[in-house]
């Protein structure tokens, strides 16, 4: 490759073999603190990014997520995340991963080598313009992210990326690239040290923001998490008894009429 690839460069640490667990677990702690600083310098790129992926969604349009590994899988799990915590249909932000559910668990080998697969994959999906793709590669060289992000430029649909290494191939393909340069890993080449950290870390502030921007969120709370379990049933009644002064058996009754938080203060009346 002609550009610097930083995620392949030497550990600063020698003989990671001869230490101690504590000076392994005291030396991966402090390049762990490293990440957020270096999250700090892209947030000017990750703001363009939230801007025009909520143009898209406020225009009708879905948000995905392509990657191969752990950038597939961390890209996978935000996409699984957002209809819980925010009440989206599970179709509106969507994560794929190189080798398809299978590699989630067990790794699929060479199928990030693959070109066209993501293409396949995508039109599965009839992507249109009204969508946007981020594509999550730390590398920045994955052949299944790159053939995905080739297909929606030729489709005039809007891209990005969540990379570690500069002026990568990927940065340049896409039209708004985040560059989250991190340095070399603890161990050399295990990218999913601190570029996946990063990658989690942008990941959370994308799809927060987004779904701040798209109403999701009142004040500090999650008024449109779906009610699944005890501990978010309890949340949200709370919730109401802290907004409406009013106790929890009448909560429980109007969450028991109107399914969250959002529809009880948009329709409650005491």
């Amino acid at each position: 490759m002609s550009f610097n690839k930083i995620t392949e460069s030497n550990s600063r640490y020698e003989s990671l073999d001869q230490m101690s667990v504590n000076e392994i677990l005291i030396n991966i702690n402090q390049e762990d603190q490293t990440v957020p600083l270096a999250v700090e310098k892209a947030i000017p790129q990750i703001e363009v990014v939230v801007q025009n992926i909520v143009s898209q969604l406020k225009s009708g349009g879905r948000l995905f997520y392509i990657g191969a590994g752990t950038s597939g899988r961390l890209g996978i799990l935000d996409a699984s995340e957002c209809p819980p915590t925010y009440g989206v249909s599970y179709d509106l932000v969507i994560g794929l991963i190189a080798g398809g559910d299978t590699a989630i668990r067990k790794a699929v080998e060479n199928a990030e080598d693959d070109l066209q697969q993501a293409e396949i994959d995508l039109s599965s999906y009839q992507i249109n313009e009204n969508d946007f793709i981020v594509g999550i590669a730390a590398s920045g060289t994955t052949p299944y992210v790159l053939g995905g992000i080739q297909f929606c430029k030729e489709n005039n649909i809007p891209t990005a990326c969540i990379t570690s290494n500069p002026e990568s191939p990927l940065s340049k393909a896409v039209d708004f690239p985040i560059e989250i340069i991190v340095g070399p890993e603890f161990v050399t080449g295990s990218s999913r040290m601190k570029a996946g950290t990063a990658q989690k870390l942008v990941l959370n502030m994308i799809s927060t923001t987004t779904m701040i921007q798209l109403g999701k969120v009142k004040g500090n709370k999650m008024v449109h998490m779906k009610l699944s379990n005890d501990k978010l049933v309890y949340r949200a009644q709370m919730m109401l008894v802290d907004e409406l002064n009013i106790d929890l058996i009448e909560a429980k009754k109007l969450l028991e009429t109107y399914g969250n938080v959002h529809n009880v203060l948009k329709n409650y009346i005491k």
